[in-house]
């Protein structure tokens, strides 16, 4: 008999990280993946030790063709029914459109978007079949922000996966499947310095950081009460109203105070 595992993507810090240990905390046992292997190994012990769950790992470049492949294949052997997917991996290009490669768009764009896809398509066959899934995709307020001079395909992409968890839920509710978008704003992690974008987050005023901690439990609570879309804490839910109803031709005056705030995943 298949054994229920979790899922999460870019698992070894940050959102995914935090994600791992709250699912583990509920009882869910946990399948960590991403590129670090030693980083996995520590995590993989601390979580067993500290949570008395299972918690495996598979190490994978989501930004490679072959990693979903690999990752599906791995639980296959495994005998893993993945009934909890969190598409969490995500990084971000700190430079000019004009002056970032090609084949790096193209790499972000499978991290962000194809992986999440392809992930979400080769697990949900057996979610249909046990009438039994949660799919979280963490966005991003980018999804509703102004657009941003830098990063001109990281809010289009996090707009792009919120119409697409949308479209999870009008196909497949009636299967018992359900899909939540996270769409966190400014949040404390190492994201922004691997990405090359720390000065921004540097400039941001503190009452807009939030943990990472915070950010998982609130999107682990909200995708396991099937809401649709979740944005964590209360500061981020009054902008991202007021980005709702704020005419598009006063865009440009608070853009710059915003954009920065798309790096946070």
């Amino acid at each position: 008999m298949n054994k229920s595992f979790s899922l999460i993507t870019g698992a070894s810090s940050g959102i995914g990280l935090e994600i791992a240990k709250e699912l583990a905390s509920r009882g869910k046992n946990v399948l960590l993946t991403a590129r670090r292997e030693k980083r996995l190994i520590k995590l993989q012990n601390e979580i067993i030790s500290k949570f008395n769950v299972e918690c495996d790992f598979i190490c994978a470049d989501l930004s490679q063709d072959k990693s979903v492949t690999k990752i599906y294949n791995f639980c296959k052997k495994k005998g893993y029914f993945i009934n909890i997917l969190i598409n969490n991996a995500g990084y971000a290009l700190p430079n000019f459109f004009h002056n970032t490669p090609m084949e790096e768009e193209e790499k972000f764009l499978r991290v962000l978007s194809t992986s999440v896809i392809s992930l979400t398509k080769i697990f949900l066959t057996e979610m249909i079949k046990k009438n039994d899934g949660k799919i979280m995709i963490v966005s991003s307020v980018a999804a509703y922000a102004p657009p941003s001079k830098i990063q001109s395909l990281y809010g289009p992409v996090k707009t792009f996966m919120n119409r697409f968890s949308e479209a999870l839920n009008l196909s497949y509710n009636k299967n018992n499947i359900y899909s939540t978008a996270v769409c966190p704003g400014y949040t404390v992690t190492n994201f922004h310095t691997a990405s090359g974008v720390q000065n921004e987050m540097d400039s941001v005023p503190n009452f807009l950081k939030k943990s990472a901690s915070r950010i998982a439990k609130e999107g682990v609570k909200g995708m396991l009460d099937n809401k649709k879309v979740v944005v964590p804490t209360k500061t981020w839910k009054i902008i991202v109203f007021l980005l709702k109803i704020v005419p598009k031709k006063v865009f440009d005056l608070i853009s710059s105070v915003l954009a920065p705030g798309r790096y946070e995943n």
